[in-house]
């Protein structure tokens, strides 16, 4: 079984949580997540101009723009975690341009190498999947794809193709960090997407609380959390371990238990 399969086979859904690599002390903030009880882990590569990203992870990029943060140093943090947390998927999330920029097939073959377990590009639409999932299959990584409120009947066997390790439903049509969607109309998204695919379904964009995340894991196989983690480095710096790994543990044990509620 992949790391993947290991983590949504388990009795409860997964808290996917996410942070900027090279923004404060990575590595730190990195394990203070999977201290407090992260299953799934996102990094993002820094980019110049993040556009589906909110003011909190945009202002995250140039932090690590600003400290010299490149794909080299992403790889490096990646393959640091790996070593250190041998079982907890990781999944590196950003933009195409640092991804392909040396080719699709050299970005694929280093992320495996550093122990990347699944890709989520978010500028590569699935008609240019050719353009980088081929080449992420090829080595054994997921392409994770993102649904939306507007992928419709139609769009979404075009999502599904070729797809792996989890689709990320995207609740809102808008930015990171956003006003979250509607609980109903949460819940009515995940049970069209689930009729869709055997893939788990985490939902994203806007959650911040263990309360919305609970809500949301009744029905969800997880749930995304990124702005709100990525705060706590801005307002806490070198400090923000001990308070990462204190909100994500609260984020999780409203996860972990949102079935026992139902």
């Amino acid at each position: 079984m992949t790391r993947f399969e290991q983590t949504f086979a388990r009795p409860h859904p997964a808290l996917v949580c996410f942070l900027t690599a090279g923004d404060g002390d990575t590595a730190a903030n990195l394990d203070a997540l999977v201290a407090g009880g992260a299953d799934v882990i996102e990094l993002g590569m820094p980019f110049t101009d993040p556009m589906a990203d909110g003011p909190a992870i945009q202002l995250a990029n140039l932090r690590a723009l600003g400290a010299g943060t490149r794909t080299a140093d992403v790889l490096r943090i990646a393959a640091d975690f790996r070593a250190r947390h041998p079982d907890v998927p990781l999944v590196l999330m950003g933009y195409a341009n640092p991804m392909v920029r040396r080719g699709a097939g050299w970005f694929a073959q280093a992320a495996r190498d550093a122990g990347v377990d699944g890709v989520i590009c978010v500028d590569i639409p699935p008609e240019e999947d050719d353009s980088l999932g081929t080449a992420l299959r090829a080595e054994g990584l997921a392409a994770i794809r993102l649904a939306t409120p507007t992928s419709d009947a139609k769009r979404l066997p075009a999502i599904l193709e070729g797809s792996g390790g989890f689709l990320y439903y995207v609740s809102v049509a808008g930015i990171t960090g956003s006003q979250q969607a509607a609980q109903d109309s949460i819940d009515d998204a995940v049970a069209r997407l689930k009729a869709a695919t055997d893939l788990p379904v985490c939902v994203g964009f806007g959650v911040r609380t263990p309360e919305q995340a609970g809500a949301i894991a009744r029905v969800a196989d997880g749930v995304v959390v990124g702005s709100a983690l990525v705060d706590l480095v801005a307002k806490h710096g070198h400090d923000a371990p001990d308070h990462i790994r204190e909100v994500t543990a609260a984020l999780a044990d409203a996860v972990h238990a949102a079935r026992e509620t139902v």
